[in-house]
């Protein structure tokens, strides 16, 4: 049977519109379920993490609470819960809000002591060993050149990961006991001097199971958005600058 122009026009705006709608629902899925995306506004965890940075979050690394879902289904506790490892670069809900969206790393498990003296960060009583690698260059508010003092620090697990130390004798690095309690995590910046995380019991604190949201997984777009001729959405031409080409598909560890 033949089939009129007038047809097949709209049988082919009805077959786009439907892969469209597939495609939105398989995003959603994703979005809610698997991966959820986000970006660094700040430089808490220089220089794992850049402002500017772009990742993906893995929801079911550690199972999923009522924050999972936006809150929108009322439940307590955890459904496939997994425990985070200790150097888990994790974002989670602000215990005093519930609602804003943080990213440190997992320092202190239930159970831990924490203390920091002098700037080294000691677990349960062992100094965590760190050496100096080098400096960080950074562009801070669109300042000059400025570099930072770089260590590698290993956890008692092996996980080891890179801090900055800015600020010698600063406000955090004097700082404990913290005793973290059952059911809660113990989170900090890799950037010490320059993040408000489990430190400051005032702002953030302890952070409780089931606000974890999930582990960072991988970086899928990075722009210099904190430097001097920082990358602009409206100006293309200064895409191939501005854009961090070499942190695409970076893990995050």
């Amino acid at each position: 049977m033949a089939v009129s122009a007038n047809t097949k026009k709209g049988g082919g705006w009805l077959e786009t519109a439907t892969i469209v709608i597939e495609a939105l629902a398989i995003a959603m899925v994703v979005r809610t379920f698997l991966y959820q995306p986000f970006n660094i506004p700040s430089g808490s965890m220089k220089e794992t993490l850049l402002v500017g940075d772009y990742l993906f979050v893995s929801k079911l690394s550690y199972g999923y609470s009522r924050y999972s879902f936006y809150n929108l289904i009322p439940f307590e506790g955890r459904i496939f819960g997994a425990e985070p490892k200790r150097g888990d670069v994790a974002v989670f809900k602000l215990p005093r809000d519930n609602s804003t969206d943080y990213i440190k790393r997992v320092i202190g498990l239930p159970g831990d002591e924490i203390d920091v003296r002098g700037g080294l960060l000691f677990i349960n009583g062992e100094e965590v060993p760190r050496r100096r690698i080098g400096d960080f260059v950074t562009h801070e508010d669109g300042g000059p050149a400025r570099p930072i003092p770089a260590y590698e620090e290993t956890l008692p697990n092996g996980v080891k990961y890179t801090v900055l130390d800015a600020e010698p004798n600063g406000p955090f690095d004097n700082v404990g006991p913290y005793k973290v309690p059952e059911g809660h995590y113990f989170m900090m910046g890799d950037n010490r001097d320059n993040s408000t995380d489990s430190r400051a019991t005032w702002g953030v604190g302890y952070v409780p199971y089931d606000n974890l949201i999930g582990r960072a997984e991988i970086i899928f777009f990075s722009a210099a958005v904190d430097e001097p001729g920082a990358f602009s959405l409206w100006q293309p031409w200064t895409w191939p600058a501005d854009i961090r080409w070499n942190r695409f598909f970076k893990l995050v560890r």
